[in-house]
């Protein structure tokens, strides 16, 4: 059995959303899942899990929100290596600019992301965007 975080931030509630749907498709795959927020995420925690998944929506221009999320990846983005990640979110504007930003600054640090580019969902998810987020999450926990 797999032990996997997902950890989010969100501000509307679409990514929350996502990031139940993600736990939720984890589980059915008989994953051990914990949900935590950005702000109770910490580097050391790490090396608990087996794969996480992070999700943050496009903030401002197109770049990951930059008081809890953005502080929190920087710190465990260099203790990544080796783990397999996802990464997701929602957007409200642009084309996915930020997503293609942090999937490649992912790639940069040797972090091996499991969802290629990521997974984005504009506003808030419908049925079918939530059982993408289920998917990655039963992808995640094979």
């Amino acid at each position: 059995m797999k032990r996997i975080a997902i950890v989010y931030w969100s501000a509307t509630g679409n990514t929350e959303a996502m990031a139940k749907a993600v736990e939720e498709g984890a589980r059915e795959e008989g994953a051990q899942t914990e949900i935590f927020t950005s702000d109770e995420f910490t580097a050391d925690m790490v090396e608990d899990f087996e794969r996480i998944a992070f999700g943050c929506p496009s903030m401002g221009v197109e770049v990951l929100e930059e008081e809890e999320f953005e502080p929190m990846f920087t710190s465990v983005e260099t203790v990544l290596g080796g783990k397999e990640i996802a990464i997701f979110g929602s957007y409200g504007w642009g084309d996915g600019q930020w997503m293609r930003e942090w999937h490649e600054r992912c790639l940069e640090g040797g972090i091996n992301v499991v969802n290629d580019e990521g997974l984005i969902i504009n506003e808030t998810p419908d049925a079918e965007g939530l059982e993408q987020c289920k998917e990655l999450g039963r992808q995640l926990a094979k």
